[in-house]
């Protein structure tokens, strides 16, 4: 049944989460038309001639978190969904900037923003669909919501933006930084990752009329699974089927990426000085096996997937708290769920 519910709430909504953010990418001066028609080539609605198409559009489980919260302190989804399509847009305007910082030449299987009309085009689309994200909170005034809870919900809005800011910036630090723990690993994914799933969940709770109790215990929620969904991240990153994720294995690991599973590896004391070494030159497919062999030795996924469940458990006791004998039937419990089990 709670699969039932996500799937039917999905169905339902994310339409109308669609059309929400294509008015918001609407133009009337026909100069300016590409800039809008970058993002939406980035959203997935047109390929790189600009003609529609559907292309692969990322999970988007953001807007989904934050109107089921706010039906599930008895709220009208459709009150929150300015909402909705504000976090969405912030989340792709992160992922435009990620991929040039990163150098990321893909996305979803088709070329980045950066990629095909440059570093500085890519910026000021990003920098468009972040003015744009706040346009759209902005919009909630004329869906009734009171003058007060707007700017509550701008408030915890902006306090997201901040955090996966931060987030970003400890991240492209950690890439010149020759060792990094598993806590800092930690703090850089709970700005870059979990802060805005939980601001999707608050602002789902805040304008559904929830208590401000409930608000808190789903932004808890949120920033519990948020956690744990990164992680599981890197697991597949490592471990995933490469015919189900697109990836060879140990993917993360070639492109050198400072996921969960080795730093701990790069921390146990039987193992990090030999995985240390390893690392200092350029790894390669051929020295993979080695690296894989030590990660093994060091328990680094048995680590990785207990943190996953630990934190699972712990946005289950939040969501508890939050909806009391209601939160089992939820599709928030669903889609949680489904995240965190997912093959890909």
């Amino acid at each position: 049944m709670q699969q039932n519910g996500f799937h039917t709430f999905a169905q339902r909504w994310l339409p109308q989460v669609e059309a929400e953010m294509r008015a918001l990418l609407s133009w009337e001066d026909p100069q300016v038309a590409p800039l809008y028609q970058m993002m939406a080539y980035h959203l997935g609605w047109v390929d790189q001639t600009f003609r529609p198409g559907d292309f692969p559009a990322g999970k988007r489980v953001r807007p989904l978190f934050c109107l089921m919260a706010c039906e599930a302190v008895g709220g009208d989804p459709s009150k929150a969904l300015p909402a909705a399509a504000g976090v969405e847009l912030l989340h792709n305007f992160s992922l435009i900037h990620d991929d040039l910082q990163d150098g990321d030449e893909t996305r979803r299987h088709r070329p980045t923003v950066w990629r095909l009309w440059g570093a500085a085009q890519a910026i000021n689309v990003g920098d468009g669909m972040f003015a744009l994200a706040y346009a759209a909170l902005l919009q909630l005034a004329e869906r009734g919501v009171p003058d007060g809870v707007v700017l509550q919900a701008v408030a915890r809005f902006n306090q997201a933006c901040q955090a996966l800011t931060e987030g970003q910036y400890l991240d492209m630090r950690f890439e010149q930084q020759e060792r990094v723990t598993v806590s800092e690993y930690m703090r850089m994914i709970r700005g870059k990752t979990a802060s805005l799933i939980a601001a999707s969940l608050a602002l789902g709770g805040l304008l559904g009329g929830g208590r401000a109790d409930q608000v808190e215990g789903l932004a808890r929620f949120g920033e519990s699974i948020g956690l744990a969904f990164q992680i599981r991240d890197d697991i597949l990153g490592i471990w995933g089927d490469p015919g189900v994720t697109g990836k060879p294995v140990g993917n993360d690991i070639l492109r050198e990426k400072k996921s969960l599973p080795l730093l701990h590896a790069l921390a146990h004391p039987r193992v990090g000085e030999r995985l240390q070494r390893l690392l200092q030159e350029a790894v390669t497919p051929a020295g993979l096996p080695a690296i894989m062999a030590l990660l093994e030795e060091a328990g680094s996924r048995p680590f990785a997937e207990q943190e996953l469940v630990s934190l699972h458990q712990a946005g289950v006791r939040s969501l508890e708290e939050a909806l009391g004998v209601h939160a089992t039937s939820s599709p928030l419990m669903a889609l949680a769920d489904e995240l965190l089990q997912r093959q890909a």
